[in-house]
């Protein structure tokens, strides 16, 4: 049997390989492909382990159409515990394979990508939506996804002042040591979510929280929020108030409509219909929809995580890596003996 390379690709490899204004850009391209039906995006199968939180799940998605079209999946396990243990609460990887023979291409760390690209995906929606001027910053949660976060929303906008809350002090802390030190900006360490956000432009919410950590109450005429860490039906981040007050925009509509709590529970309370989610950020990039149309605007983006946005990350990282030599190639057959 004669056998196929495919690349294998570091969660070192990644971060050299898709910087954060890079992968804007291909989030771009990718929500873009979800909106103009260029792409095949099927929600996720999750499985849960009885009697814990944990769950096993499989993202697949088609990227393009035709010979050049990609295709392949995100597997990973997602254990909330694993926050006071020295695993990530996501662990696995990413699958590329070509839509012509369904050669399997690469397989990437998954971590670091979801890393990157959710935290490009919400700097998309800050370019697209936050007021052009939007100086200030207030981050609520300091996981994995704060340091990304900070670098994507600078990507896009010219912030000033940065306020972090966690209900881990000593995690906001180590935080904002480490965003004075990889880019020479002063973070504020809350007391509360309520101190952190007043008067912020932008929000950022990356919290585990299954109960709202942000209040529509706290937040200010012009405030863009990006709503990241919740996504199954039952958990949000965000109360109702929140959402009512906010021009609401998402991934992608149908998963909004499946999984989203953010969403799911004030609709739940008859706050509001399925006629307030205005648009996907594909929808905007089309300029089929408006965004902002004044100031005073609260916009709202509901982030899910797609599969297309893994399968879009993992394409431009393999075609870099087999330019520049990154990556360890492995035999793993799909060639037949003629």
């Amino acid at each position: 049997m004669k056998e196929l390379e495919t690349l294998l690709i570091s969660g070192a490899d990644v971060r050299a390989l898709l910087p954060m204004k890079e992968c804007i850009e291909v989030m771009a391209g990718a929500l873009s492909s979800v909106t103009d039906g260029s792409s095949v995006l099927p929600l996720r199968t999750v499985m849960r382990l009885d009697g814990t939180p944990n769950a096993f799940a499989a993202m697949p998605a088609v990227v393009g159409k035709g010979a050049g079209a990609s295709l392949g999946a995100k597997i990973i396990t997602v254990f909330p515990g694993n926050a006071a243990t020295p695993y990530d609460a996501h662990i696995g990887v990413v699958l590329l394979f070509d839509a012509e023979h369904g050669r399997l291409l690469a397989i990437a760390d998954a971590s670091s990508i979801t890393e990157i690209r959710t935290s490009a995906v919400s700097g998309l929606a800050t370019r697209l939506l936050a007021r052009e001027d939007a100086s200030e910053l207030a981050i609520l949660g300091a996981g994995v996804l704060a340091l990304p976060h900070l670098e994507a929303v600078r990507s896009v906008r010219d912030i000033k002042r940065v306020r972090v809350w966690s209900r881990s002090g000593d995690r906001a802390k180590d935080f904002a040591a480490r965003a004075k030190k990889q880019f020479d900006i002063d973070v504020i360490v809350s007391g509360s979510a309520r101190s952190a956000v007043e008067g912020a432009d932008v929000i950022c919410t990356i919290t585990a929280s299954r109960t709202p950590v942000l209040e529509g109450a706290w937040l200010a005429p012009g405030a863009h929020v990006n709503a990241v860490g919740a996504s199954i039906p039952t958990a949000r981040e965000l109360d109702t108030a929140a959402v009512v007050k906010s021009k609401l925009f998402v991934d992608r509509r149908e998963s909004t409509l499946s999984e989203a709590g953010d969403f799911l529970i004030p609709r739940s309370e008859g706050a509001v219909t399925d006629a307030h989610i205005l648009g996907e950020l594909g929808d905007l990039l089309a300029k089929k929809v408006k965004g902002r149309t004044s100031r005073d605007d609260i916009t709202l983006f509901k982030s899910l995580g797609l599969a297309v946005e893994d399968v879009a990350a993992l394409r431009h990282i393999h075609t870099k890596a087999l330019a520049s030599g990154a990556g360890a190639r492995v035999s793993l057959g799909g060639l037949r003996d003629h």
